[in-house]
């Protein structure tokens, strides 16, 4: 199983920055996309930011500016910074891998428990 280890989250005021980092572990794994998606309450789980391994990278329309995705594929590790919070931005944000299984010859998708980002003042 390949795990997943989210953290960074937080309290934060309105205007503010937060970096939440995802650190991927397991044995004969190739990851091929990392990324982030968030689900507050009431709503459906949605896209944030996610980087392809060639580092390409796409984000939702309501973070474009705002956010921004990088990875370090030698720690198997994606970040998300992200500045000018809003009080919209709270949520649970949850790191995601799409990832090949050399143990099961299966490609799966992998997600992180999840970290609460709360932004107020």
């Amino acid at each position: 199983q390949l795990q997943l280890v989210e953290t960074g989250g937080g309290l934060v005021q309105p205007g503010g920055s937060l970096r939440l980092s995802c650190e991927a572990s397991g044995r004969r794994f190739s990851i091929n996309s990392m990324g982030w998606f968030r689900q507050a309450p009431g709503k459906q789980r949605e896209l944030v930011a996610v980087v392809t391994p060639s580092g390409g990278t796409n984000y939702g329309d309501s973070v474009k500016g705002r956010f921004t995705i990088f990875k370090d594929s030698v720690k198997n590790a994606v970040y998300l910074q992200m500045n000018s919070l809003k009080s919209e931005d709270t949520a649970v944000y949850y790191c995601k891998a799409d990832a090949w299984d050399a143990n099961t010859y299966t490609r799966n998708d992998y997600w992180g428990q999840g970290t609460q980002v709360t932004v107020s003042s």
